[in-house]
């Protein structure tokens, strides 16, 4: 996965355990899509302030995802609800019996619904 999407997405999880001078700058360069200068004007720190604080950031992400592993798992869980939505999917599709149909369809529409 590309690194910068990587670090935008465990932002998402862990953005709130950041300093807040670094979830600014984290949030303003990888959100936002700013430039270090850009950023070291609207914080009033110096450019080089803003890498560093940015580069500490992000390795303080990849080892909260190290430690925790939350993002890992959220995505297991989106997997495992993709193949129960599919299953359901496959299993009402090729059902005679209503009851059965009715079932599949619900657990379809609940695992969709937890997917969101």
């Amino acid at each position: 996965m590309e690194k910068n999407i990587e670090v935008s997405l465990l932002f998402d999880f862990y953005g709130e355990l950041l300093k807040p001078s670094g979830r600014q700058a984290i949030d303003l360069y990888y959100n936002d899509d700013l430039s270090l200068a850009e950023i070291a004007d609207q914080t009033k720190i110096t450019r080089q302030g803003v890498r560093d604080s940015i580069k500490r950031c992000e390795q303080q992400l990849f080892d909260f995802e190290k430690k925790l592993g939350l993002y890992k798992r959220f995505c297991e869980l989106e997997k495992g609800l993709e193949e129960i939505s599919a299953t359901a999917q496959e299993i009402f599709d090729n059902s005679h019996d209503n009851n059965i149909k009715a079932l599949a369809d619900k657990i379809k529409i609940t695992a969709d619904a937890l997917k969101e």
